[in-house]
């Protein structure tokens, strides 16, 4: 087993470090300093990356939130939310057998609540607050000297939202992104262990990885390369190597598959695996979570511009075709293969299209989106199939097939699709004023180090953490209790009463 989980680390390492390109290396575009162009660049409508205030010009007035953006953030953060409670927990619930239903609800929706307490109590802190390249700071603790009247960045110069409402926008990221791990190593953990784990995870992987990505001084500032200079060495360590991520697919998807699947070897398979009838109990609350996460990942990428703009309605158009065209290549497939198309299939190809669109809708055209869907679809399809079948882990619901997959060729196709000339936004240069020229090849390297970073960090930590909380409360349930389901053995009660 622990020979499986080396390699598989070993693996994607290779492909995620395999280049020793460095900051000088990028494109002018990109969000470090580049040698032939030491402007600064960032998204023009792009990764949520915005810091935890926005700088104002000595010489004008600070600018003032739009009720137009503050409406839809405000709209946009309830719809993550609903990805988690009830999307979530639904999608998950119906893939488990019934003696499990309960579990599952309940692990999701505890661990939403737990996350959502720590983000405001030390989270947002750490991952949006300036420090180092790695982590923030601790200034905002219990969100300290953040008031009705504190600002947040946006993606264009002079544009701001208010800060609570993008404390709470992140907040939903983040718990959703801890929940989706439970469903590697559903129907046989304890929900001790989970909730330890999700809060050593959510400290010493999540957060640091966001503010890798995500964290930038925001793009007033960068006013002429020297002041670029300066700002870019304040940002995350993959931002400024120019990893671009526009909703998530290294935080959020790769960060907890690759969680996912370490737990999935070191908890165990489940008893009976391979031998006694695993189906999912319910498709009909599989479907209804599916879509409902379906509905929700418009704010979840729609939102993730910040403001109520085209790059909004860029992102939201996108992420309504990838996933559509996702669950029509996935279920076509299956039907080639299978001789009969499924229920399950749609609904996994949907999400399989959703994950592998996120880091690429705000920056990808149509035609982009298009055919990272259709891959998503069948690469995804292989993932839970094959790929599962090489790596021998009972990952019971398929978080490192789906999400780890389709996070990992998004986030690579989206350096391919984000070019001019395919279509794409391209990269803006926030000295310049305009989108800087695109370098396909150096934008693909910085995707590159985006997706090994996550794999090896969220790998490592999550091994070091499950590793931790067996010592302390131990990972998994008595086999007897196993067999009785966790529904009673661990909350003493059930879903179904027949």
């Amino acid at each position: 087993m622990m020979k499986k989980l080396i390699a598989l680390v070993l693996m994607v390492a290779a492909v995620g470090f395999g280049s020793t390109s460095y900051a000088e290396d990028k494109p002018a575009e990109a969000a470090a300093p580049a040698a032939a162009a030491p402007a600064a660049a960032a998204p023009a409508a792009a990764a949520v990356a915005a810091p935890a205030a926005a700088p104002a010009a000595a010489a004008t007035p600070a600018p003032v939130p739009n009720k137009g953006d503050t409406a839809w953030m405000i709209v946009a953060t309830a719809f993550v939310i609903l990805m988690s409670i009830p999307g979530l927990a639904l999608f998950y619930g119906g893939l488990v057998r019934s003696k499990n239903m309960l579990s599952v609800l309940m692990q999701v929706f505890v661990i939403f609540s737990l996350i959502s307490v720590l983000w405001a109590v030390y989270g947002y802190s750490i991952a949006f607050n300036e420090g180092n390249a790695f982590f923030g700071n601790l200034d905002k603790l219990f969100l300290k000297g953040i008031t009705p009247d504190s600002v947040a960045a946006t993606f264009s110069k002079g544009v701001v939202i208010p800060e609570f409402i993008y404390v709470a926008f992140q907040g939903a990221f983040a718990a959703i992104t801890v929940a989706l791990v439970v469903g590697s190593f559903a129907e046989r953990i304890k929900f001790s262990a989970v909730l330890l784990f999700s809060v050593l995870w959510f400290t010493f992987s999540y957060l640091p990885i966001a503010h890798m990505v995500w964290f930038w001084a925001g793009p007033d500032g960068y006013v002429s390369a020297e002041a670029a200079d300066k700002l870019n060495l304040t940002a995350g360590w993959l931002f400024q190597k120019g990893a671009i991520d526009f909703a998530g697919g290294t935080v959020v998807h790769i960060d907890a598959a690759m969680a996912g699947i370490v737990g999935a070897f070191m908890v165990g398979k489940r008893v009976g695996y391979g031998k006694d009838s695993m189906a999912p109990h319910s498709l009909t609350m599989t479907m209804i979570g599916a879509s409902l996460l379906w509905f929700g990942w418009f704010g979840f990428n729609a939102g993730s511009a910040l403001e109520a703009n085209g790059g909004a309605a860029l992102a939201f158009v996108n992420t309504w075709l990838a996933t559509a065209i996702a669950a029509l290549s996935w279920m076509s497939v299956e039907w080639m293969a299978k001789g009969k198309p499924s229920m399950l299939g749609g609904a996994s190809g949907a999400v399989a299209g959703l994950v592998a669109i996120t880091p690429a809708c705000g920056y990808v055209g149509v035609g982009g989106a298009l055919v990272i869907g259709l891959l998503a679809g069948v690469i995804c399809l292989w993932g839970v199939n094959g790929l599962k079948s090489l790596l021998g882990a009972d990952d019971s619901l398929d978080v490192f097939g789906v999400h780890g997959v389709g996070g990992i060729l998004g986030s690579i196709l989206t350096g391919v699709f984000a070019a001019p000339s395919l279509g794409g936004t391209g990269v803006y240069d926030y000295v310049a004023n305009k989108v800087g020229d695109y370098d396909m090849t150096a934008q693909l390297i910085s995707q590159l180090w985006a997706v090994g970073t996550a794999v090896v960090w969220s790998g490592v930590v999550a091994f070091i953490c499950y590793k931790l909380v067996d010592m302390f409360v131990g990972l998994r349930v008595a086999e007897d209790e196993e067999r009785e389901g966790l529904d009673i053995a661990s909350h003493g009660e059930s879903a179904y009463h027949y």
